[in-house]
């Protein structure tokens, strides 16, 4: 399963990389995932460095363990949702510069695996749709912070 969407932001890539970058601030635009922190000495992003996602979805509250798979200021930011020990779900940032200035930003998602369970309590379709539903909160959030200057 796989998605993405995508946003102009009237601010420089560089701008809207740091943003997205710095995790700790991905409570404030996340739908779902309201804290995270760094993990293992981690202050800042960088290949293979992790962190700890706490999300919520209605009712339910959970954890993940994440892990940093590119970073490439002002260009992509991209790190994998590990369970199990193996990478299951992927999330891309990419930042492309408009003629104005500011940059386009294009967030994606790739399912790679997912437990048995999590198939039971949310079929595909339905994850999908909330995947969908969540970059797009995600992204129109991350515009109105970044234009604001925040």
């Amino acid at each position: 399963m796989k998605g993405s969407a995508r946003t102009e932001i009237a601010r420089s890539a560089d701008a809207v990389w740091a943003m997205v970058s710095d995790v700790t601030r991905m409570g404030s635009w996340s739908p779902e995932t309201y804290a995270t922190e760094w993990l293992d000495g981690a202050t800042g992003p960088a290949v293979g460095a992790r962190f700890k996602g706490k999300n919520r979805r209605g009712l339910l509250r959970w954890s993940t363990k994440v892990r940093i798979t590119e970073c490439e200021p002002g260009r992509v930011f991209g790190f994998a949702v590990v369970s199990r020990k193996q990478d299951a779900t992927l999330w891309t940032y990419r930042f492309d510069p408009t003629d104005a200035g500011g940059c386009e930003v294009t967030e994606s998602y790739e399912v790679l695996w997912e437990p048995w369970y999590g198939k039971i309590f949310t079929p595909e379709g339905r994850r999908g749709r909330q995947l969908d539903e969540g970059i797009m909160l995600t992204l129109e959030r991350l515009k109105g912070q970044a234009e604001a200057g925040l």
